[in-house]
């Protein structure tokens, strides 16, 4: 089985070629290209029968047709993700899509707390200013999380990993989805949305981007927060619609946002474009405020992560070229 995988990146050539090495995986063969996915590059994928995609590919009607004329019957999701993926058009032409659906829950958690941590304490700023030999404390009073009440969107893998870490910094927890997590009754209680927004010090979202979640942080929400809450996303960026997530922050609605993921984020990701003037950047409208946090969707980005992405990957392809149906299917 051939596979061409885009977009690659040095670590995933790494951790990729590392699992491959397994004799299990004998029967597969990966070429490695920088270019992203989409409707340009999906010709590159010609004699291949698989192709190897990430979250920022843009994997649309015309890219599927594409990969379809082109003899491809598998895309590989290495990632969570898949609402980047035009599924009937693959459904049409019977293409299978696969997925990594939970490579390391505890790695984006830990990252998500690790950026209420940082917009909380002012830690980036805290880092410049003693950098220039400024040890004052002016500007970089945070609040305690123990005692507090921790609002967490979304209770799947990653979303419980999220309020056990919350449980352990002694935090009340409470949680809004559409399906209760058994796994977390013992500490976590299930509340309405509507109350979630109100009584939360911290809200962390952990939901999948659908019709239901687009711009669930919208405005309207905000304005049901508690004055000084701290968000933070390490979800789908479209779940916060940035336009009203910056008129919240003008309105000294948020003692701290951290994004790991944010609407414009899709040329930016893992990408370095610090030669860039970059006009009509929201991004760069979010970064203009001292209490905003901005990294570039790394929440995954662990070593045993990166390990647990390539081996389930692997084990897709594995299941493809024999017939056998997965978990991992997305239909």
């Amino acid at each position: 089985m051939r596979i061409l995988f885009y977009d690659t990146k040095s670590y995933d050539e790494t951790s990729f070629n590392a699992s491959l090495s397994e004799a299990r995986y004998n029967d597969i063969q990966i070429e490695y290209i920088k270019y992203d996915l989409d409707s340009r590059t999906a010709a590159l994928a010609d004699g291949f029968d698989a192709v190897c995609a990430f979250v920022s590919s843009d994997i649309n009607a015309h890219t599927i047709t594409i990969l379809h004329e082109h003899g491809v019957g598998l895309i590989l999701m290495r990632c969570a993700g898949f609402n980047n993926v035009d599924l009937d058009k693959a459904n049409e032409y019977g293409m299978r899509v696969m997925r990594v659906p939970g490579y390391s829950p505890e790695a984006v958690a830990e990252h998500a707390m690790a950026l209420a941590l940082s917009a909380n304490r002012r830690i980036a700023k805290a880092y410049n200013k003693v950098r220039e030999n400024d040890f004052s404390l002016s500007g970089l009073m945070g609040f305690n999380l123990y005692k507090k009440t921790a609002g967490i969107i979304g209770t799947g893998k990653i979303g419980a990993a999220m309020c056990r870490i919350c449980n352990g910094f002694g935090m009340k927890v409470i949680a809004y989805d559409v399906y209760e997590n058994p796994s977390l009754s013992d500490f976590v209680t299930y509340v309405s949305l509507d109350r979630l927004l109100a009584e939360s010090d911290l809200i962390s979202l952990h939901c999948p981007l659908s019709a239901s979640t687009y711009h669930m942080i919208n405005l309207d929400n905000i304005v049901k927060m508690k004055d000084g809450v701290l968000l933070v996303n390490t979800s789908r960026g479209a779940l916060v619609k940035t336009e009203d997530l910056i008129e919240g922050i003008r309105m000294h609605k948020f003692s701290g946002v951290g994004l790991d993921v944010y609407e414009e984020e899709t040329k930016n990701v893992f990408e370095d474009r610090s030669d860039e003037i970059l006009e009509h950047s929201t991004t760069a409208r979010l970064l203009s405020f001292p209490n905003v946090v901005i990294t570039s969707h790394q929440g995954f980005f662990t070593k045993e992560a990166l390990t647990a992405i390539a081996e389930t990957t692997l084990q897709n392809s594995q299941d493809y070229i024999i017939g056998r149906e997965s978990p991992n299917d997305v239909r």
